[in-house]
């Protein structure tokens, strides 16, 4: 047991943000708590839990998680539980670390001994696929994502999406699976349609079809599609996902360790999806911590099905980028 001496943090180009716990015997660990395009909302935020929070027992994570979302008037949302996460992913690094023990081995032992991962081809507006997709071959991925579409208007020509459809018949075509990241990008009445036209080609999933606020619309869309349906980067917490959960309207769950409390709270959120048969894919175009963080808990979650990760993704090559 120790106390926390010392929360810091560090932007770290692209557009990381870490975050470093240090306790009263020179135990540390390290956390990622990058919201991309937010840091100085996160920093603001965890210079007040610095403030809070120094001086609290380091192995006593719960409690400080608990205190840090119940003892507040506002809860959730994108800073507050980005911040929480940076410091959650660091006390579970430091216990980690001074006992000497894998945390998997801590949070229940290993269900498996591989994490299939994919990785990103094709950048912000897709191009280049088949090129891309063989080198990502090369390198021994099975599975890969791209975005979906270009700019596409509310209501846009059928032609609009014919490049959609045939990058991804060009990426299976290299013996790639594929999900296609919709973004939010789409309304509607294009949704439905670029669903409908992807379904010969079996990919993998569609992530985020319409934004997350639109669940009822993600509810119609689930109904009109054999195509799994994927999103939780904007969900922040169990409460956020509870929905989606509870109405039947998505297969694979996708929240960020970074965005959503840390591994504490993706270890819930990811029981909760196993009770409704969804499966966990986490989000995580992020950094090294993150994706650290990410495969510790894919080793011991049972509905973990693939683990996104940020290597070459175009975003990782601009400062303070999308997701």
């Amino acid at each position: 047991m120790g106390k926390i001496k010392s929360i810091e943090y560090f932007r770290v180009l692209p557009r990381w943000l870490f975050v470093k716990i240090t306790d009263e015997h020179d135990n540390y660990g390290w956390g990622e708590a990058t919201l991309e395009g937010h840091s100085q909302a996160v920093e603001g935020c965890l210079d007040a839990m610095i403030q809070r929070f120094v001086g609290y027992e380091a192995d006593n994570i719960e409690h400080l998680w608990q205190t840090a979302h119940r003892h507040s008037f506002y809860r959730g949302g994108p800073v507050l539980m980005s911040a929480l996460a940076g410091i959650d992913i660091a006390l579970w690094d430091l216990l980690s670390r001074r006992l000497g023990l894998p945390l998997h081995v801590l949070l229940g032992g290993a269900v498996r001994h591989k994490v299939k991962v994919y990785s990103w081809i094709g950048g912000d507006r897709p191009r280049d696929v088949e090129a891309a997709a063989k080198e990502r071959y090369a390198q021994g991925f099975r599975a890969v994502k791209m975005n979906a579409t270009e700019d596409v208007d509310w209501l846009d020509s059928p032609k609009a999406l014919e490049t959609s459809v045939e990058r991804c018949r060009i990426v299976k075509s290299v013996g790639l699976d594929v999900g296609l990241d919709f973004h939010g990008r789409l309304h509607k009445p294009m949704a439905k349609q670029l669903a409908k036209a992807l379904e010969p080609h079996r990919p993998l999933f569609i992530e985020e079809p319409l934004l997350s606020e639109h669940y009822e619309g993600i509810k119609q869309l689930s109904g009109l599609t054999t195509i799994p349906i994927a999103l939780g980067e904007r969900l922040y917490s169990r409460w956020d996902v509870k929905r989606f959960l509870h109405d039947t309207s998505i297969d694979i769950l996708q929240p960020d360790i970074s965005h959503c409390g840390g591994i504490s709270e993706i270890r819930r959120i990811a029981s909760m999806a196993e009770a409704y048969d969804v499966a966990l894919a986490p989000h995580c175009p992020l950094g090294p911590i993150a994706l650290a963080a990410c495969v510790q808990v894919a080793m011991c979650t049972p509905n973990f099905t693939i683990q996104e990760m940020g290597l070459t993704i175009h975003y990782n090559t601009e400062h303070e980028g999308g997701a």
